[in-house]
């Protein structure tokens, strides 16, 4: 049993539809018929003394995930690469080699261009520059089909209104993880289960998939003192849970930080396609904003709408690091998140932790935005080879671009010189 990293639970929405809120998280009811339920009991008797039920056929694997194609090209190939301003991007690389360098299994290969990013001044975009020419190889990231763009939307941080005590205007909470949540990874012993988790509770000598979110809501889980803070509207704690980490400015005074614990393993749907199947919003029109619109319009039946989506996420409080390089949430690298130079990837296809030179351009407009960003994070949205998240970093300005964001894009992964490709 272990806690999953933070991700990014970024519903795209600018878009009509999402997929489940993280690739690592599936009940144990779509997950069983592909388990050894005599494994599963062992696994679940480190934490309770179930009985084994008897074996049953062993799982087979399923077919490979399509990843990336990545060709050697040289920098002068990148659009924009000249032009960046790297210096904006080396705070996020810098805090990316601590846990780059940290971990046992990414040392090797992260070690000697992290060390000898000490010793640069930069001050200068053309120290910076000359630094990533001299230490990395520059790959173009293709689809499989050959296709050079994929889809670029956008994510942020968000700022809510509330208090740690509950109040007549700050009255819906935010859970820590509660008690009874068992969360099982199998990829030790199954490996075609890599970063799979299953997650469930016990009935009687059973175990089950856990509460869904109107289960959830109305009481049903053993969530009583699991409060971690209240806010004031239950449609900003639900986008909350989308985005996977923010803000609440205290009542009592101060701002308290928090970020994605964990989930209760239902897959993820989406209330904007709800809306639309309705007839209730265009499809063109499904956005944050409009959803947040039609709530504030139809507030008696907002509980039944979110009820529609079954993925819960629970939080936990982040305390500030004064020593941190970089001041944002954290994400699947276990690193803050650096505004406008940070990535959610798909990592079978673009490696968490390296550099990618992004070429997109702003939301709803055909301006360039070229740049260097960092793939530091990961989300259930976010899947496919050319797939990416952009994050916009905190606030409402943030907000906009992020909810209107969903451009054609082009990848270009940096990766440490004679090293092998690690996916």
């Amino acid at each position: 049993m272990r806690l999953p990293p933070i991700v990014n639970q970024m519903m795209k929405i600018a878009s009509a539809s999402a997929t489940p809120t993280s690739m690592k998280n599936q009940t144990i009811a779509s997950l069983l018929p592909r388990l050894s339920l005599a494994l599963l009991a062992a696994l679940i008797a480190a934490c309770s003394t179930v009985p084994a039920p008897a074996p049953a056929p062993a799982p087979r694997p399923g077919p490979e995930p399509a990843r990336a194609l990545l060709r050697a090209v040289s920098f002068g190939e990148i659009p924009g690469w000249p032009d960046d301003a790297l210096t904006d991007a080396w705070p996020a690389f810098l805090a990316g080699c601590t846990a780059l360098v940290a971990s046992t299994a990414t040392a090797p290969i992260w070690r000697e261009p992290c060390v000898a990013a000490t010793a640069i001044d930069a001050q200068g975009s053309a120290s910076v520059r000359a630094f990533f020419e001299r230490h990395f190889t520059a790959y173009r990231a293709l689809a499989p089909d050959g296709s050079e763009t994929g889809i670029v939307t956008g994510y942020y941080e968000p700022l809510l209104n509330g208090s740690r005590t509950r109040n007549e205007r700050d009255r819906y909470p935010l859970y820590a993880p509660p008690d009874d949540l068992l969360t099982v990874d199998l990829s030790d012993l199954y490996p075609e289960l890599k970063d799979k988790r299953v997650r469930g509770r016990l009935e009687g000598k059973r175990v089950v998939p856990y509460w869904p979110r109107a289960d959830i809501e109305t009481g049903k889980a053993a969530i009583a003192g699991k409060e971690i803070v209240f806010v004031d509207d239950p449609v900003e704690a639900f986008f909350l849970q989308i985005q996977g980490s923010g803000r609440v400015q205290l009542a009592e005074g101060g701002v308290m930080r928090v970020g994605y614990a964990d989930q209760n393993g239902h897959p993820f749907r989406s209330i904007a396609r709800v809306l639309i199947e309705r007839g209730a919003l265009s499809s063109n029109g499904a956005s944050m904003q409009a959803i947040k619109q039609w709530a504030r319009q139809h507030p008696e039946e907002l509980p039944a709408l979110l009820g529609e989506n079954p993925s819960y996420v629970f939080f936990r409080e982040i305390m500030p690091d004064p020593a941190a390089l970089v001041d944002g949430p954290i994400g699947t690298l276990g690193v803050p998140l650096a505004a406008a130079r940070a990535i959610a990837v798909d990592p079978r296809s673009i490696p968490l932790g390296a550099p990618v030179f992004l070429s997109t351009t702003r939301p709803l407009s055909v301006e360039p935005l070229n740049r260097l960003v960092l793939a530091q994070d990961t989300g259930g949205a976010i899947r496919g080879p050319l797939r990416v998240d952009f994050f916009w970093g905190f606030g409402e300005q943030a907000a906009r671009e992020a909810g209107r964001m969903k451009q054609e894009g082009r990848l270009w992964v940096l990766w440490p010189k004679e090293a092998p490709l690690s996916r």
